[in-house]
């Protein structure tokens, strides 16, 4: 009897007992990340990227680097890989750190592997400033759509804002006058707006104003009719048009990258931001009198930032790829700067006589973009097991 007794016993401890070993959420999603070969090749290789992009910084840059991108050795113009320079014609500075040409000469002599160092800091740095520009609007815009988006606007209020909109077009595109005028017409109602806010208790607004105070259309409608416009203009021709109006400059090339590719991110943050409003730590945190901005920032971002993630990894891939493809065209950094692009560009006109100017740069670019996409979807598979276990 005892003995039945105590295995009873010993039954009801075991059910207890947790079935399975608990893990924490960064053990749970490193689990399932390793799981994915091609997304782990595809880290490796972005870290490995990553090193070498700061050794270039380190090799390439300053006065007197110890790699020079921009010596130019004529006499060593188009010497293929792992190439030995001719010691009696070059002076001692003009001899490549290595003692030999890694990766060849283009067609004035100059380290083709010194260029490529060079040229891959440059592709880290617009890859990953172009997308924090754009993922930050993304989740500026994408939050105030998805919290605030049944707040309505008024037809007053869309009439100041065009206004101060067109003022500022027209001062940019040096019509003075008109712009100042209408500029000030523009700050002018606004602060009307902002005097009988205040005293809309004691006193009502003008006659005749009833229809301007109509609502409008929605928080969220707006921002998003205006995704959907920008969406609707192809980016590479918008970024071209942009860089051709503006001076050449990496800064931007950068600026106009992130400026013109937010749009992505919006949409997944409105989309988890309308999700997760309804959710009942989002109702507690209202009824404890939390203010909007820390219940936008403290308790929704960290639930709504994963697919944001996997957004800006990807992102980072097209941006180098676009900044590529700039640079080919000749619209993007300007010289004395190498970047991927202008060193395929420049190999473009010898690809028979010195292939290695075309397909050195071109599998670089390759083998970096695919990293980051084969590393982005790996990101979408660990952070969302349900996309993982329905293929």
């Amino acid at each position: 009897m005892t003995t039945a007794i105590e295995q009873s016993m010993n039954n009801e401890i075991l059910l207890d007992e947790p079935l399975a070993p608990k893990r924490t959420r960064r053990q749970e999603f490193w689990s399932l990340l390793r799981k994915n070969r091609l997304a782990i090749w595809g880290l490796v290789t972005f870290i490995i990227f990553f090193f070498v992009a700061l050794t270039g910084l380190f090799l390439t840059a300053g006065t007197n680097p110890i790699m020079d991108p921009s010596m130019v050795r004529l006499q060593e113009k188009l010497r293929p890989p792992m190439a030995r320079p001719n010691m009696d014609t070059l002076k001692s500075v003009e001899i490549p750190a290595l003692g030999i040409y890694l990766f060849g000469t283009d067609d004035l002599g100059r380290d083709v592997f010194a260029r490529m160092l060079q040229g891959a800091w440059v592709s880290l740095t617009v890859g990953f400033v172009a997308v924090g520009i754009s993922v930050l609007i993304g989740i500026f815009m994408g939050g105030i759509a998805g919290y605030f988006g049944e707040r309505q606007f008024r037809i007053d209020h869309l009439i100041v804002a065009g206004l101060l909109i067109i003022g500022i077009g027209l001062v940019i595109a040096n019509i003075y006058v008109w712009g100042n005028i209408t500029f000030l017409a523009g700050l002018l109602w606004l602060f009307d707006l902002i005097v009988r806010r205040k005293r809309s208790n004691t006193r009502r607004g003008p006659t005749g104003a009833g229809l301007l105070q109509k609502n409008a259309l929605s928080v969220d409608t707006l921002i998003m009719r205006f995704v959907d416009i920008m969406l609707c203009f192809p980016s590479f021709i918008l970024i071209l048009t942009v860089i051709a109006i503006l001076p050449a400059s990496i800064y931007n090339i950068m600026i106009v990258i992130g400026l013109t590719s937010w749009m992505g991110a919006t949409r997944f943050v409105r989309a988890e931001f309308l999700s997760l409003r309804e959710q009942d730590f989002v109702t507690a945190a209202r009824a404890l009198g939390v203010g909007n901005f820390r219940i936008i920032f403290r308790h929704m971002m960290p639930n709504a930032i994963a697919p944001v993630l996997v957004s800006a990894t990807i992102g980072i891939a097209t941006a180098i790829l676009t900044e590529a493809g700039l640079s080919f065209l000749g619209f993007g950094v300007p010289p004395p700067h190498a970047t991927w692009g202008n060193i395929l560009s420049d190999g473009k006109g010898f690809i028979f006589d010195a292939p290695w100017l075309t397909f050195v740069p071109g599998f670089a670019i390759l083998i970096v973009v695919l990293s980051f996409n084969l590393f982005g979807e790996g990101l979408r598979d660990a952070l969302n097991p349900k996309l993982r276990e329905g293929r």
